[in-house]
């Protein structure tokens, strides 16, 4: 196995994860990213995407975790669908869950 397909195994076993942040807008961004700490950082400086960079700041409210980029990125479109008051009940039952 050379250099180059250690490094394509590694990234593959990296989780990947769905996040969905609040804008100061109060609109609803979701979004995909391997770091999410960073992907927020980003979004904060007006680098992650145009979407965000006019509504900064942004903050984090939900993640999932998934083991591919493509699941990741299928739960994403699907999340993208939803209606605001969808995402705020999905963002609240993660939370109660996690909740002692």
């Amino acid at each position: 196995m050379n250099e180059s397909d250690e490094n394509s195994d590694r990234l593959r076993d990296q989780d990947w994860y769905v996040y969905i942040v609040e804008c100061r807008t109060k609109d609803l961004y979701v979004g995909v990213a391997r770091d999410v700490e960073k992907r927020i950082q980003l979004h904060n400086q007006g680098r992650a995407c145009r979407y965000t960079q006019f509504r900064r700041p942004v903050v984090l409210k939900y993640t999932e975790d998934y083991h591919s980029y493509t699941e990741a990125r299928k739960r994403e479109r699907q999340i993208k669908k939803y209606s605001r008051v969808k995402k705020k009940a999905l963002m609240k039952q993660v939370k109660t869950d996690l909740s002692p």
